[in-house]
């Protein structure tokens, strides 16, 4: 399997804060990795080491088969980014930015130009091309700096927070042309907050906290490492709460929890869809009526909260005052 980033022991530290404390990444082509993690993790450190803004104090990187710290100059034609605040000129036009980008990647002007018009149609920004970028909206100014990334169509891409700030319907936009990227071959590697984000787009999550990856694999399997699924009756009356509940716990072998405000009984299980399926033709033989019936799976919010006692959105309150640029995510 080929790698389009290696990272081995990444060490970084801003004073006595450690904002990397020896990472360790391996990207496959065309695939995505999420980088998931709180404010102060790590995760903007190692997107600017890997993209050549920051060198690490220990470790080794490799980006498209080249060595990040050894030959700078080769990684850049080959990436593109996405930074976390918009990285375009205010008192230019969206044509005018994306055409200085393609000439600063040495096109010429009238590829440059013809990118730029490409670029501005996928984005949905053709009617807003020839107004100053000053007067974009948040999500606008976004959907710019993903553009002005992919000028030269690099075949990897690092989007640092890329939705952060945009509205339900914008993040649904820069999700699809996120798996376009991928689709046509690019690799990505992405850092998010968003725990819906990291399921929805990544091949692979890497939990981030206090600069170590303290959890790696798929969604699934980081889901199956907290334990398996709940399953959850609503009866329609207290008279039916005892049946339900003994047919609950015979199913799961454990006792479940009963909400008698709700009428609603909860117990873990290890069967999944066999254990709901058992369960619904016991509470019939009962001839208990059941209002709802669910089977819940672990959530990358329930993973994370096991793994590091707090939310992924959650700030580093330790983090000292003064580092907040450095170490932001």
């Amino acid at each position: 399997m080929t790698h389009a980033i290696e990272v081995e022991g990444l060490v970084k530290h801003y004073g006595e804060v450690k904002a990397l404390d020896g990472i360790d990444l391996a990207v496959p082509e065309g695939t995505v990795l999420a980088l998931l993690g709180p404010n102060g993790a790590g995760k903007t450190t190692a997107v600017r080491i890997l993209t050549t803004l920051l060198r690490p104090d220990a470790g080794r990187a490799m980006v498209a088969g080249i060595d990040v710290l050894a030959e700078p100059a080769r990684v850049r034609p080959l990436i593109g980014l996405s930074g976390q605040s918009a990285a375009v000129d205010e008192r230019l036009t969206g044509r005018e930015n994306l055409v200085m980008f393609g000439r600063l990647y040495r096109l010429d002007k009238a590829t440059a130009t013809g990118r730029a018009a490409e670029l501005l149609e996928r984005f949905g920004l053709s009617d807003a091309a020839t107004r100053v970028v000053q007067t974009y909206s948040g999500g606008m100014r976004r959907r710019l700096d993903l553009a002005a990334a992919l000028v030269v169509s690099p075949p990897v891409i690092f989007l640092d927070e890329p939705t952060t700030g945009l509205d339900p319907r914008a993040r649904a936009d820069m999700w699809e042309v996120i798996a376009e990227l991928v689709a046509a071959g690019s690799t990505v590697l992405l850092t998010t907050q968003y725990l819906e984000e990291a399921d929805r787009l990544a091949d692979t999550i890497a939990v981030v906290d206090h600069g170590r990856v303290i959890a790696e694999g798929t969604a699934d399997e980081l889901k199956a490492r907290i334990g398996g699924e709940t399953l959850e009756v609503v009866v329609a009356t207290d008279d039916e709460l005892p049946v339900a509940q003994k047919v609950l716990a015979s199913v799961s072998g454990s006792e479940p929890v009963v909400d008698r405000h709700t009428r609603r009984v909860q117990v873990p299980v290890g069967t999944g869809v066999a254990a709901l399926v058992e369960t619904v033709r016991r509470l019939a033989d009962e001839q208990v009526t059941v209002l709802d019936v669910a089977l819940h799976r672990p959530t990358l919010d329930d993973v994370f909260l096991t793994l590091t006692g707090h939310a992924a959105e959650d700030a580093d309150s330790s983090q000292p005052a003064g580092t907040a640029a450095e170490v932001s995510s």
